[in-house]
């Protein structure tokens, strides 16, 4: 066990993915000057920068993938992947229904995403939900160091197209990664904390916002439980259900906006497949319906922060007791 930022992890994890298996290469903007010891390694021949050119690089990514290649491509800002939906969306994400299965896309498309930088509106927008409604692809978007680098080489290995959402607050907070070839399957969440009193269900940043959140609340004497779906396409129902199951009450936080976003597919699917088992409605935490603001206070106030979090939970539990008493 190491300690490593996920930075650092997604660099080892394309290192060891391309000397796994020489199908593998890089490319994309600016991940040759980013990565340099790939490039000293692997030559230029397999990693390589291109220009600023999202429908381009992804094009060439699906192409690639088509003909054999495992390509891993950086599109920088998540907003920008507008400019590649005809490739990602249209091409790889239908052609291999489209062909009969003659066809598989194993590419990986890199975007950063999130509060943290204060880049503004244009360059921090969260964009996976589009991407989770999209047919024949998978998306992720991990939180530690650790799932960093196993979602990576699980993603590379996969036969279908993978977005891979890279939090930008996060790549640069040290964490602890297993030794050896350490994979996380996609499809599967993770019980960071315990709990039995209510669900705290989240992804990416906003994940330690809940653990945090689940501190204070136990100290109180709420016992929550945080669970990180570290991917949400396919997301682990399974896991989600058995939790709420337990706790009867749910509260779902991520940073991007509320409406149509990843936590109502989560609030539908618990309402259709476990309403027997809530003892509070459903509690959606989110970011607004507007665009981020650069200001780097205004930026922090768009992010459901713990105090948000646990007063939500708290809400939740209050209302089981109204309704109980009622």
């Amino acid at each position: 066990m190491r300690t490593i930022t996920p930075y650092d992890a997604i660099g080892e994890a394309l290192a060891e993915e391309m000397r796994r298996d020489a199908t593998v290469l890089a490319f994309g903007e600016g991940i040759a000057t980013k990565r340099h010891d790939l490039v000293a390694e692997f030559g230029a021949a397999r990693v390589r920068n291109t220009p600023l050119a999202e429908g381009i690089i992804a094009g060439t990514a699906a192409g690639a993938a088509a003909t054999g290649l495992r390509p891993v491509v950086d599109l920088l800002f998540a907003p920008f992947l507008t400019f590649s939906m005809e490739e990602i969306v249209n091409s790889a994400g239908k052609l291999r229904f489209l062909s009969g299965g003659q066809f598989s896309f194993p590419m990986v498309a890199m975007a950063m995403t999130g509060a943290g930088w204060g880049v503004g509106a244009q360059h921090n927008h969260n964009v996976e939900a589009w991407f989770v409604h999209s047919p024949g692809l998978k998306v992720v978007m991990p939180s530690t160091a650790s799932d960093f680098k196993g979602l990576m080489k699980s993603s590379i290995r996969d036969d279908n197209p993978v977005l891979f959402f890279l939090d930008v607050a996060l790549l640069h907070t040290p964490g602890e990664v297993p030794d050896g070839d350490h994979l996380v399957p996609l499809g599967k969440a993770a019980i960071r904390r315990p709990g039995s009193d209510v669900t705290l269900v989240s992804y990416a940043k906003t994940v330690h916002g809940c653990v945090a959140a689940a501190e204070t609340l136990a100290a109180e004497g709420i016992s929550a439980e945080v669970v990180d779906l570290r991917s949400l396409k396919p997301w682990d129902e399974e896991a989600v259900l058995a939790s709420v199951r337990k706790t009867g009450r749910l509260v779902v936080v991520h940073e991007a906006s509320r409406t149509c976003g990843v936590g109502a597919e989560i609030a539908a699917t618990v309402a259709e497949k476990a309403f027997d088992a809530l003892r509070a409605p459903v509690v959606r935490l989110a970011g607004p319906d507007a665009p981020a603001a650069s200001s780097w206070v205004l930026e922090q106030a768009f992010v459901p922060q713990a105090d948000a979090i646990a007063e939500a939970a708290r809400g939740a539990v209050a209302r089981t007791l109204s309704l109980a008493t009622a």
